[in-house]
């Protein structure tokens, strides 16, 4: 079974599409284990501010397996593909993290977003403080220690999940 790490975010009603993130997940993957929801401001546009957070679960499936469905729940939830690369979303799935690989195919593992984005680095290093980035060789603790926490503003918010089914 994999270890996998997977970020979440939404800017259109946020709560249903946090919700039907739940369901999506919880249906394909075990062992999830969420991280606070934090809002941010959006990151290259202008629009309304986002939920984050990362979602640790464990997989049978290959990262190809992986990444597709997490695109057919990007779909189900109106995810548009093909506008612009920074834009409003209803739900943005990115896997960051497949045990300890290292690839470019079928994407790129571990994600960029990792090392770049607050709101990935500190959701992920709450859930995995000690886990360590298999390219940096420093764990998620330290690396948000090191992060210049100026670059991006986030805040905690109070979430209520639903209940398991």
């Amino acid at each position: 079974m994999a270890r996998i790490f997977i970020s979440i975010g939404t800017n259109i009603d946020r709560e249903h599409y946090l919700n039907q993130a739940f369901h999506g997940l919880n249906q394909a993957f075990q062992g999830l284990k969420f991280s606070q929801v934090y809002e941010s401001e959006a990151v290259g546009f202008e629009g309304e501010n986002f939920y984050n957070l990362v979602v640790e679960a464990q997989s049978d499936a290959s990262v190809e397996q992986v990444v597709s469905i997490l695109k057919q729940i990007e779909d189900k939830n109106g995810r548009v593909r093909g506008g612009e690369k920074f834009s409003a979303r209803t739900l943005d799935l990115d896997l960051l993290l497949y045990d300890d690989v290292v690839c470019q195919e079928p994407i790129s593992l571990p994600r960029d977003e990792v090392l770049t984005n607050a709101f990935v680095l500190l959701p992920l290093q709450e859930l995995a403080p000690s886990l360590e980035h298999p390219q940096v060789g420093q764990t998620m603790e330290e690396l948000w220690q090191a992060y210049e926490k100026s670059k991006q503003s986030l805040w905690p918010i109070e979430f209520l999940w639903p209940q398991s089914a």
